[in-house]
């Protein structure tokens, strides 16, 4: 009979263990699927239209991803007065993981952010012949680059450095092509 009780007890505990498992689950998707629309983030290709349309000008997004799982993608067209803090974000996360965190910021180059050399930790030459800066701050490690005119900040969180290196994002920023683009219209 003590053995049934145990087992019994065993049982209820591993469901409720389980239970209040699956409802963090659930809270957390909820968080990413209730507060990033707050804050302005929909899905990509509407965030990335409306960026585009207010430009009157194409963005071509990398083809490549760092090699890390995500849940949740989404972009946000920050229009804020004028054009000259305007920029098109992508956000990738995984709702189970937080350090998977993986941000493109794209700004018009006449509006770049400008880095001084203090926080230029390395520079690299990309495929298409254009300078791209390594830059590290707290939390998070920055390929930032121009291309057709645009400024792009590419950031993973310093925690998964280890997984997504920086030879990683150069890939990743090589992987953004606009002369299939011209190809196209020709």
């Amino acid at each position: 009979m003590k053995k049934k009780i145990y087992i019994c007890l065993f049982l209820v505990g591993l469901a409720f263990t389980y239970g209040e498992s699956a409802s963090a689950t659930l809270d957390k998707q909820e968080l990413y699927e209730e507060s990033y629309p707050k804050i302005g983030y929909q899905s990509v290709d509407n965030a990335l239209l409306a960026f585009e349309r207010h430009f009157k000008k194409d963005v071509i997004l990398p083809l490549r991803v760092p090699s890390l799982p995500f849940t949740h993608c989404l972009g946000r067209f920050s229009d804020l007065q004028g054009t000259i803090n305007d920029s098109f974000d992508l956000e990738c996360v995984h709702d189970q993981i937080p350090e998977n965190h993986y941000t493109i910021e794209i700004r018009p180059s006449k509006h770049k952010i400008q880095f001084t050399n203090k926080h230029i930790k390395r520079s690299y030459l990309l495929k298409d012949g254009q300078s791209a800066h390594y830059i590290e701050n707290s939390g998070s490690e920055m390929l930032v680059f121009e291309k057709a005119n645009w400024q792009y900040l590419l950031s993973i969180d310093k925690r998964v450095s280890k997984q997504v290196s920086i030879q990683s994002l150069i890939e990743i920023a090589n992987s953004i092509d606009y002369s299939t683009k011209k190809k196209k219209l020709l």
